[in-house]
């Protein structure tokens, strides 16, 4: 066996994420489906992409956008019948790709049958499946917020009881102290396990435990001023005063130590199968465990948490990160999700966003580690702000719409701004597959379950860019095709080189002899470089302009990124 075939797919592999709501159409109501990503498979497979990642596809009242789990062992009939996933399963094994799922394990929705059981009276066997306490003196047994807004603790007058929930009123948190749950959550990881599904990436695994003595915050705490730190979202985390508040005001409520046993009895429960993968929405090491007994991957966060992604930022980042990784862990990038800011938005200057756009697509198919793509990434999709409150379909537009009101006096159309920006529908919404009508989503007199950015019609589609060789589309093909053919890319070793220049951003990566050298401008000045090595090839350069191999000190124009192969 080679060295590289010594690798686990996971680690040399590209995950693509599928918001399933708003991928493809396949049966013209609007909704995205299982019939309508099978046909796109083909399509991903010509991207380059070596796995998707598939957001929440069970059946869900849809409070919190899918993550409000109904039944963990059935598909969404918006989205098909199981007999539709199996076949979406198998064209993707069919193509050499591998699917993961998501799996919710903090919470269900208040529509569970579990949760129908529990609340429906005091003694009934499932009461313990859900963390439920008595209130103190008419109040809540303690003073804890929901991460979404008001209190943690929703009354059920039926039991005359409080049932405890990190996230909305409607996702119960589940009390994995009981063996029950525990056991019950198992069977239905395994139940896609047997169905032949390549892993999960795990959803909010630090809110799974709470400190069980239930102690209360320190009084002046309030989400009204975690609100006003936090009111240039969603860059405040480029204040450390907004996060520090928000790890201060959950303490009680997230990354207990208790979560690690559940995750190394996880991990042992997926190793019964034969190489599949545990992903986690955490950017906390400790989940890595001792680097082979928790999660396989976690996501480095603070990678993507700047307002700005700069050479200093990136060195610092990876740095930090690599060090402190335990052995054996290997490392996993992302620069957005269905929870964020899109990359062509969230990192973009205004001006030169397209061109940015490709560098830090080098960036992120460059660094150690397995990087993860969003749908339409590939396109250059960008927010897409719906400034009318009808047309929310995330609550989390709604809570900030309101307390922008209350909170900062703005009259309506500001706080329906506010919560544009500050929700999650802005980068949810459907892809854009042609020029036609809805963006080629769904079918022209349908309404499309979110609306369809209309920059469509303007060649951010992909039927516009596939026959043109300089788009943005057939550069992320290339990109994609250079590291699947260079494992240094894959799975080399990184070494980051100082070349004096703190606004460029210069590594490399080795494996076996081959290596290869990474130059990217990360500022908005030409740079002129010396390159530190002398190399023989430019495989992939982000602009037409052609930089001369035999130049040992060129010069980078603003966000030029040169990949070489080292002589």
């Amino acid at each position: 066996m080679s060295e590289q075939a010594a690798f686990k797919w996971w680690q040399k592999a590209v995950f693509y994420q599928i918001y399933p709501r708003s991928f493809a159409d396949g049966n013209g109501d609007g909704i995205g489906d299982f019939a309508g990503m099978t046909d796109k498979l083909n399509y991903l497979q010509e991207l380059g992409v070596d796995a998707i990642w598939l957001s929440p596809h069970y059946p869900s009242p849809f409070v919190d956008c899918g993550y409000d789990v109904a039944d963990y062992q059935d598909v969404g009939p918006e989205y098909g019948t199981m007999e539709n996933f199996r076949n979406f399963l198998n064209h993707v094994h069919q193509r050499g790709m591998r699917l993961v799922l998501d799996m919710v394990l903090n919470h269900t929705s208040d529509q569970h049958p579990w949760f129908l059981e529990s609340r429906s009276s005091r003694d009934n066997p499932k009461r313990d499946w859900y963390v439920w306490r008595d209130g103190k003196n008419g109040n809540p047994p303690n003073n804890w917020f929901s991460t979404f807004g008001g209190s943690a603790w929703e009354y059920d007058a039926q039991t005359t009881s409080y049932y405890y929930h990190y996230f909305f009123k409607e996702q119960p948190d589940l009390n994995w102290h009981n063996p029950a749950v525990k056991k019950a959550m198992f069977n239905a990881v395994r139940f896609w396990l047997d169905m032949g599904v390549d892993g999960f990436r795990l959803d909010a695994v630090g809110t799974i435990f709470e400190d069980e003595t239930y102690p209360s915050i320190p009084a002046g705490m309030s989400q009204e001023e975690l609100f006003r730190l936090a009111n240039t979202m969603p860059n405040a985390y480029v204040d450390e005063k907004v996060p520090a508040y928000f790890m201060d005001m959950f303490r009680h409520q997230v990354d207990k130590p208790e979560v690690h046993q559940i995750m190394r009895e996880l991990r042992a429960v997926v190793d019964e199968y034969d190489d599949r993968v545990l992903i986690g929405e955490t950017d906390a090491i400790e989940f890595y465990g001792n680097g082979t007994d928790e999660l396989h991957l976690n996501f480095n966060f603070p990678l993507m948490r700047t307002g700005r992604l700069t050479a200093q930022h990136v060195k610092e980042n990876q740095t930090k990160r690599l060090n402190a990784l335990p052995e054996n862990a290997w490392p996993c990038n992302t620069l957005g999700n269905h929870d964020s800011s899109r990359v062509y938005t969230a990192f973009g200057d205004g001006a030169n966003n397209d061109i940015q756009a490709r560098l830090h697509l080098m960036l992120l198919l460059t660094l150690k580690g397995t990087p993860f793509l969003y749908n339409g990434e590939e396109i250059g999709m960008s927010d897409f702000l719906i400034e009318d409150p009808a047309l929310f379909r995330d609550p989390l537009s709604l809570l900030y719409a309101e307390m922008e009101e209350r909170v900062n006096g703005s009259d309506g159309k500001k706080a329906a701004l506010v919560g544009a920006k500050m929700g999650r529908d802005r980068n949810r919404t459907p892809m854009q597959w042609s020029n036609e009508a809805n963006g080629g989503f769904c079918p022209p007199n349908v309404s499309p379950w979110l609306p369809v950015n209309p920059n469509f019609a303007a060649g951010i589609n992909v039927d516009d860019q596939v026959g043109k060789p300089d788009s943005m589309i057939n550069f992320y093909r290339r990109m994609l095709l250079a590291r699947r053919q260079n494992p240094a890319l894959q799975v080399g070793d990184y070494q980051v080189i100082d070349i004096g220049d703190d606004q460029v951003l210069c590594y490399s990566r080795k494996y076996q002899e081959d290596e290869l050298l990474i130059v990217l401008n990360m500022s908005a000045e030409k740079q002129v470089v010396t390159l530190p090595r002398k190399v023989s090839q430019i495989l992939v350069n982000n602009m037409k302009n052609w930089v001369h191999i035999e130049d040992s000190t060129p010069t980078f124009l603003p966000y030029q990124g040169i990949i070489y192969r080292v002589a």
